[in-house]
């Protein structure tokens, strides 16, 4: 039993910012591929390292699952920050990517083509949904409210989880197409 009282008060705050930087994020990822801004600097680059801080996210969602199931709750605190800052970093390098760059369509042919597209709209789709979820799971935590972040984590987990992997694995499947 946790000696730490739950902070209804900054969860109120916290769950308004959640919904302030869903929004903000949401809207920015919407019309992102109608804004081409030029830095005069080449970011090319930019897939290849966000598609890694995506499989570092799913790595470090895994080493969470594994020491929360093994009672090492500060471990699996950490972890799950570790988390929360590499897709941050996935989030920030995805939209500069393609606010300076244009779409890359898919060239493959074939029974490849509809599996990307499969992986492609669900991996779209769940991350769309779960972001604010993901905020709202670990606010529950940080507000020391374990009972709902537990009941919240079932699921919301598995979610976030699938979005960091398929993440790469589309990565690697358009990478022949990319300029």
């Amino acid at each position: 039993m946790s000696l730490v009282q739950p902070d209804i008060l900054l969860e109120k705050k916290l769950n308004r910012i959640a919904w302030a930087v869903t929004v903000v994020v949401v809207l920015l990822v919407s019309v992102m591929h109608k804004i081409h801004l030029d830095f005069g600097v080449d970011l090319k680059f930019l897939p290849g390292v966000y598609s890694v801080l995506n499989a570092l996210t799913a790595v470090s969602l895994l080493v969470g699952l594994y020491f929360i199931k093994n009672r090492q709750q500060k471990k699996h605190e950490q972890a799950m920050t570790l988390s929360m800052i590499l897709s941050l970093l996935f989030l920030l390098g995805y939209v500069l990517y393609h606010i300076t760059n244009p779409d890359t369509p898919f060239g493959g042919q074939g029974w490849i083509r509809p599996i990307y597209f499969f992986l492609l709209i669900s991996h779209i789709v769940l991350a769309a949904v779960i972001f604010p979820f993901i905020l709202f799971t670990y606010i529950r935590a940080y507000t020391s409210q374990f009972a709902k972040h537990n009941k919240m984590a079932r699921w919301v987990y598995w979610f976030w989880l699938y979005v960091a992997v398929t993440g790469p694995i589309l990565y690697l499947m358009i990478k022949p197409y990319y300029n």
